[in-house]
């Protein structure tokens, strides 16, 4: 089929990638969001799916809103077949929808209708699933509601962070939505609606959202903060400082502290918590560069009872 392959970040990749290896699709152009500031020196930059685009020699359209007239006029001329979506980043009005004719089939990284929205990997760690996965779904109006047609599932490991869960269902996924096309392709494959009950959002996720409550339970501080690693990254103010925080160990052998109350040993650093103390891993003071929090405390000169909130 001749496509028209939309997504941004890196986690796209694999898809794209598989598309074009593909011998049965001609990927004709992709769809990204247009060049951004990005990393320290915030220099305009093109998207990782663009880029890969650029070094292969394939069209790559920017549109500011996907339903800008140009753009329209432009994925017409190109009349795909369909249009497969991993992660673009921008609403489809039905007057994009409606150009390619097999539709807009989107890899969504949970199990539909469990976790529509932006951050669905983030909400299966923060609530503690244990199995999650990715679902290919034609795009309707309504958010992530079209019907699906194909699953893959993924477990939830313990210590899993939602890049590394992401990085592991970006792969998986890839094939599912490979095969999907395929099945669309030759017509083996058809959606089903998804029902009604059972469904479950992960909104976007921001940095307010991502501080550590250490007055809530070891297990629930534990998900937090993997669920916000990489990004948007996990916080606590400490001499009232914000304190990047990366992936902490409940550590139920230990003596219990104080909500907060800080206990530094040799080998380890423990944060007290409603249940269970912590054990923190890399931290980041303010204007500092990450590292291990045994190496933080030890500068930080941490007294008896101080706390992180």
């Amino acid at each position: 089929m001749r496509l028209v392959f939309a997504g941004t970040p890196e986690v796209a990749l694999p898809s794209l990638r598989a598309l074009l290896d593909s011998p049965r699709h001609e990927v004709a152009a992709v769809v990204t969001r247009p060049d951004a500031p990005a990393g320290r020196g915030r220099r305009v930059e093109r998207s990782p799916v663009g880029a890969l685009a650029d070094s292969l020699g394939i069209e790559v359209l920017t549109p500011a809103k996907a339903g800008d007239p140009e753009f329209l006029a432009r994925l017409t001329e190109i009349a795909p077949d369909a249009c497969p979506v991993v992660a673009y980043g921008a609403l489809l009005p039905e007057s994009a929808l409606a150009i390619p004719v097999h539709g807009w089939v989107n890899l969504h990284f949970s199990l539909l209708p469990a976790w529509r929205g932006a951050a669905p990997v983030q909400a299966a760690v923060r609530n503690g699933d244990d199995i999650t996965g990715a679902s290919t779904f034609r795009i309707v109006k309504a958010l992530d509601a079209g019907p699906v047609f194909g699953v893959v599932t993924e477990q939830v490991r313990d210590r899993d962070t939602s890049g590394e869960l992401l990085e592991r269902l970006s792969i998986s996924g890839a094939r599912l939505l490979e095969s999907t096309i395929d099945g669309i392709e030759d017509g083996t494959l058809r959606a089903v609606e998804q029902p009604g009950d059972g469904v479950s959002y992960a909104p976007k996720v921001a940095v307010e959202d991502t501080r550590a409550d250490f007055a809530a339970p070891a297990h629930v501080v534990d998900r937090l903060v993997r669920s916000a690693t990489p990004e948007p990254g996990a916080w606590a103010v400490f001499r009232d400082e914000r304190l990047k925080l990366g992936p902490v160990v409940p550590a139920p052998d230990a003596e219990r502290l104080p909500p907060g109350e800080v206990l530094v040993g040799r080998k380890q650093v423990l944060v007290g918590t409603a249940t269970v103390p912590v054990a923190l891993g890399e931290v980041q003071a303010q204007g500092k560069k990450r590292m291990a929090a045994v190496d933080w405390a030890r500068g930080a000169r941490i007294g008896a009872g101080e706390k992180i909130s």
